[in-house]
Parts: C-alpha cells; structure tokens; sequence
C-alpha cells in the first residue's frame, strides 16, 4: 500500500527532459509503471500508462485530493486495463487524454508529465 508522501519531503512537478525511465518493452499494453526521480534536493512521483499503443506520463497526484493515485505499487488502471483508477475516492481518468470520467473530481484531469518513446526506451519529453 502507497503512503502518503511526508511533509518533510520537499515535491517538484517537473523533469528534465532526455531521462530514461523504461525500455519500451517493459511496459505492457495496456499497462502502468510508476516512477520517482530525484532532482537535486527534491523528489518528482509520476507514471507512465500504455494503452492501444499510445503512451502518456502523468504526475502522481489526483486532482480531487492531492494523493498518490495507486494504492499499491504500479496499481494504477482498473483490472481490464480500460481506465486509471484513484484507489483512494475511486476517480476515473481516461488513460491517455487524462480526463476525469467519473467520480469525485469528474470533468478535471490529471497533471501531464512530458514522456515520449524513443530509440526503444520511454524517456522524459
């Protein structure tokens, strides 16, 4: 089960681009990876999800509550792969354009992290 990220933590919401994170193969179809990068003296929580082919990075952090999205590590989509899931309030995102589909924070949307696929590796965009 994911906790929740202390206090003292200090948080950025970006990454340079040109990071590494997968080869593209790691990542099932559909499927989620979840990933922390430290910059400088700060920590960056994102994933990456893979739907149809298309592949979107997402900060880790739902709109309605400020939370991590997955409750356990690399949980992010609902069992047949069809939508990110907030383990927490039960939020509904669609995978690859972000939107809340249902739930609590309906009509928002998840915070885009710039990822591409590149040379066979999901690198930061």
């Amino acid at each position: 089960m994911s906790e929740a990220i202390p206090a003292d933590r200090p948080r950025v919401w970006s990454t340079p681009a040109g990071v590494r994170l997968c080869a593209e193969t790691d990542l099932a179809d559909p499927g989620a990876r979840g990933f922390v990068l430290q910059i400088g003296d700060k920590w960056f929580h994102g994933f990456v999800v893979r739907k149809d082919g298309a592949v979107a990075g997402w900060v880790d952090r739902c709109p309605h509550a400020g939370l991590p999205l997955a409750m356990e590590l690399d949980r992010y989509l609902t069992a047949d792969g069809a939508l990110i899931l907030c383990g927490w309030h039960g939020a509904a995102f669609e995978p690859i354009s972000g939107a809340c589909v249902a739930g609590p924070c309906a009509g928002g949307r998840l915070t885009p992290w710039p990822v591409e696929v590149r040379d066979g590796a999901i690198r930061t965009a």
